[in-house]
């Protein structure tokens, strides 16, 4: 998984509220178990009409939004259904971060182990981001894992709180196989030892 340290970038701004996982990745996407290839239909039935033509109204298919690695977004984002599909499908479109005032419960813990960084802050703080991820790709938001600081292009900052465990992992890029990776010679020494201790297994 890549390590998340610190992030510049342009945000796109999402104001709809309760963006559910169906809308970040549509069901008719969920047949592959590969991580790669699903960004180009991330948020689908918004982002094209039913001909596949690009709707310009939706902002990621906007110039100054299509290379934003960070949203803004409304309260309750990822609810719905749990599909692991919807941070494979932000990830690969090239979303680092998603910031709002609240996250569903499965969806916010699926990004922690897709090296996207989930952000909670109040709404003022939200409202101030949203107002200036609107200004375009002239304005970069910067996030600061480490020091769990957002910085507007304005130079306010604001601090965000994060589970230590999840930001250990996102600063050295450890998901589920990594974690287990990281105690191979204490498995390694178990099993040498359970072969002597129980030749017949």
């Amino acid at each position: 998984m890549q390590k998340f340290d610190t992030l510049t970038g342009i945000a796109a701004p999402m104001p709809l509220v309760n963006i559910d996982t169906d809308m970040i990745i549509p069901k008719g996407f969920l047949k592959t178990i590969k991580r790669s290839g699903l960004g180009v239909n991330l948020f689908d039935e918004m982002r094209y009409d039913r001909q596949g033509n690009e709707n310009p109204d939706f902002v990621l298919n906007q110039p100054q939004y299509r290379s934003a690695e960070i949203i803004v977004a409304g309260d309750n984002f990822g609810c719905g259904s749990s599909r692991e599909h919807a941070p494979w499908a932000l990830l690969d479109f090239g979303i680092r971060c998603v910031i709002s005032t609240s996250f569903a419960d499965i969806f916010y813990n699926n990004c922690f182990k897709n090296g996207i960084l989930p952000i909670v802050l109040p709404k003022a703080a939200v409202d101030h981001l949203m107002d200036d991820a609107t200004k375009g790709s002239n304005v970069r938001l910067t996030v600061d894992l480490e020091n769990q600081i957002v910085t507007a292009s304005d130079g306010t900052v604001f601090s965000f709180e994060v589970d230590s465990f999840k930001k250990h992992c996102l600063l050295n890029g450890l998901d589920d196989i990594g974690l287990t990776l990281e105690k191979v010679s204490a498995i390694d020494s178990f099993e040498s030892g359970a072969k002597l201790q129980y030749p017949w297994l």
